[in-house]
């Protein structure tokens, strides 16, 4: 149950924008999230008390009888029976049937004005049945909260057993205990399981409607639409949309609605589109941290090429000779966003830069040398890490073009092959170090996926996962 609210309670929007990510609760997931919330309402059961009975009454055949029925102490509550059901637009609707109580407690009785007897009972209590609607809705922070609409509890039957007295006494205590005991634990119930589902909202707080990735930029994941409910799973419409911290900045693109295909094997599937990564490479661009500079310590010591102008000097002879011996840097920097494409299992990243060289002086002047224009094909593969979302990309082609030159005119075909080195060995490697931290997909409280899957479709990728929730 407790899966099913929190997945249920997300903040909904008041505009109809179409999803970056989307999230859907199969069956398996419903069912897992009915055990958590059963065993929270079997805790906040085993609390239940019922007070001591006492009084007077008068018996056939005995006449006047003071009597008190003290001490009961439930030894179990068992709820062997549960259901929770989807409620289109509104919520959850949680019953459990053919519960059962048992207690244990003292007796003690006065009668003929001298006579007293005393001795212990045991009280069954059989088929007890629970209904309660749980409204899904949001607080003043844009996080879920929940609370109960309706509750109803009804006691079946109670059975009593007598340790020692007369079978008089035990007939006067179940009539008592009918009375006054039935009463008592019909009353208890519904607040008891109303606090088990107030007590979800602290958890629910959690959620990470906006999640911190790194120090420039964060992902909102709060809701879209209202809940798509059917009587077997649940799809929430998440934004899904990177901002940089501090300042959300819409990207010159908007998300486009997908459709997850009909899954049953796992609790849970995320649906992650193009839209979101892509306002991943908008937010990183805006924020100018899409470039590198390179320089000779960052070139492996195994390779024969090195940066420098004598190494740049064998395929553009200008640069040696305006420049000899000295020590070079490259500037990496993108012009504008990547893209990023899926295709069933295929994973592209088109990406535009510009390569600015410079000759570095003695005096640690940068001297340029030349600008390219590089355009760049990489695959990619992404991963599931714990809780994050991951990946790395492999080089794929590239095409490069002279923006500028301050040495002379120059093939650039020449410099192909030693650009795409720099490419493998230094700019993919770097690229890769960052996407391995991964950043947070939607979770709530101590969330944990297991044996998590994902495939690359069209426009979108799933995840298929289990889940757990760690105490």
């Amino acid at each position: 149950m407790f899966l099913c609210l929190a997945l249920l309670t997300l903040l909904p929007a008041t505009v109809s924008i179409s999803p970056g990510v989307k999230v859907e609760l199969t069956q398996k997931g419903i069912d897992y999230g009915r055990q958590l919330g059963i065993a929270s309402i079997q805790s906040k059961l085993k609390t239940i008390r019922i007070p001591d009975i006492s009084g007077t009454t008068n018996v056939p055949a005995v006449g006047k009888v003071k009597y008190s029925l003290s001490g009961l102490q439930l030894l179990d509550v068992g709820l062997p029976k549960s259901a929770l059901d989807l409620v289109t637009g509104s919520g959850v609707r949680l019953s459990i049937g053919d519960a059962y109580m048992k207690l244990r407690g003292n007796w003690k009785v006065k009668y003929l004005k001298f006579i007293t007897d005393h001795g212990s009972f045991d009280l069954n209590v059989n088929g007890l049945t629970i209904t309660t609607s749980i409204k899904i809705d949001s607080d003043d922070t844009g996080r879920p909260a929940v609370s109960t609409i309706s509750c109803s509890a009804s006691v079946g039957s109670l059975k009593i057993q007598c340790h020692g007295g007369d079978k008089w006494m035990c007939d006067l205590f179940k009539d008592l205990l009918e009375k006054f005991g039935r009463k008592s634990l019909e009353k208890q119930i519904c607040p008891l399981v109303q606090t088990a589902v107030s007590e979800l909202n602290p958890e629910l707080k959690t959620m990470n409607v906006l999640a911190k990735v790194d120090q420039y930029a964060e992902i909102e994941y709060s809701m879209v639409s209202s809940p798509v409910i059917s009587n077997t799973s649940l799809v929430l419409n998440l934004k899904g949309e990177f901002y940089n911290i501090g300042k959300h900045q819409e990207p010159p693109f908007t998300a486009t609605d997908f459709s997850m295909p009909t899954e049953a094997n796992n609790m849970m599937y995320m649906g992650i589109s193009a839209f979101t990564v892509n306002s991943a490479a908008f937010v990183y661009t805006t924020a100018g941290i899409l470039s590198l500079y390179i320089t000779d310590d960052m070139i492996p010591k195994s390779s024969p090429f090195r940066l420098t102008t004598k190494s740049f000097g064998i395929f553009v002879p200008q640069v040696k000779a305006k420049f000899p011996d000295l020590p070079m840097k490259l500037l990496v920097k993108a012009v504008k966003s990547p893209t990023v494409t899926f295709e069933p299992d295929n994973m592209t990243i088109q990406a535009a830069a510009t390569v600015t060289a410079y000759a570095i002086q003695p005096n640690t002047t940068l001297s340029p040398l030349f600008v390219l224009s590089l355009e760049s094909s990489v695959s990619g593969r992404v991963f599931v890490s714990g809780i994050k979302l991951a990946g790395e990309v492999t080089f794929h082609e590239m095409n490069m073009t002279l923006v500028t030159s301050y040495v002379g005119d120059f093939r650039v075909e020449s410099l192909d092959n030693i650009f795409k080195l720099v490419v493998k060995l230094v700019i993919i490697p770097n690229l890769n170090e960052r996407l391995a931290k991964g950043y947070p997909l939607p979770m709530i409280g101590k969330m944990k996926l297991v044996s998590s899957q994902l495939h690359i479709l069209k426009d979108y990728m799933l995840i298929g996962t289990d889940v757990q929730f760690m105490g």
